[in-house]
């Protein structure tokens, strides 16, 4: 199959078929990338998926670009890209025309809320996966740990904290250890 087809093909079928944003998109991604299409490795999986959220745009569309670029060229990453944004455009787009009616089916709202679910356990898988196919070295492991940690006092207290600041600090974490002659066990 010709590669700008099976690009667009590919994300479409992730872009239709996959609720909750980018994160939840992650699994599948790595599942048509890495294990079946082997167009990238787990490690660049891991590289874009960091990159792609520290980026400018939803991290499944930077995805989507990274692997379409790594396969096509500009024009690969553009089919990709579409592919990834044209199914959820059209959903989105057919229910707007409805929605004031829309949520008030109760199989829907049902829906909905088996969706709501589905995603936390997509998220969830992903991370696992990433963190399980992790180098482990002991600053790597701290950062995990901590970043748990954190999460977990950020959603039990309620705090109000920009996810810009959380950025900035573990920047600045990894770059204080980089600098501190730790370099060798951040890679």
């Amino acid at each position: 199959m010709n590669i700008l087809a099976d690009l667009f093909l590919t994300f479409a079928k992730i872009g239709s078929f996959t609720f909750g944003g980018g994160y939840a998109m992650i699994a599948m991604i790595e599942d048509a990338c890495v294990e079946k299409k082997k167009w990238i490795t787990h490690d660049d999986m891991m590289n874009v998926a960091v990159i792609a959220e520290s980026t400018p745009g939803p991290i499944a569309i930077n995805c989507a670009t990274f692997v379409g670029y790594r396969q096509g060229g500009f024009v690969g990453a553009v089919a990709a890209t579409i592919g990834m944004v044209l199914p959820s455009f059209l959903i989105i787009f057919v229910v707007s025309q409805f929605i004031d009616h829309f949520l008030e089916i109760g199989w829907v709202h049902s829906a909905f809320m088996g969706i709501k679910l589905a995603v936390g356990i997509l998220i969830l898988d992903a991370g696992l996966t990433m963190l399980k196919k992790m180098k482990k070295k002991p600053f790597r492991i701290a950062i995990v740990i901590a970043s748990f940690a954190a999460m977990m006092i950020i959603n039990v207290f309620a705090l109000h904290i920009s996810t810009i600041t959380l950025m900035v600090t573990a920047a600045f974490v990894s770059l204080a250890a980089f600098a501190a002659g730790r370099g060798g066990e951040t890679r």
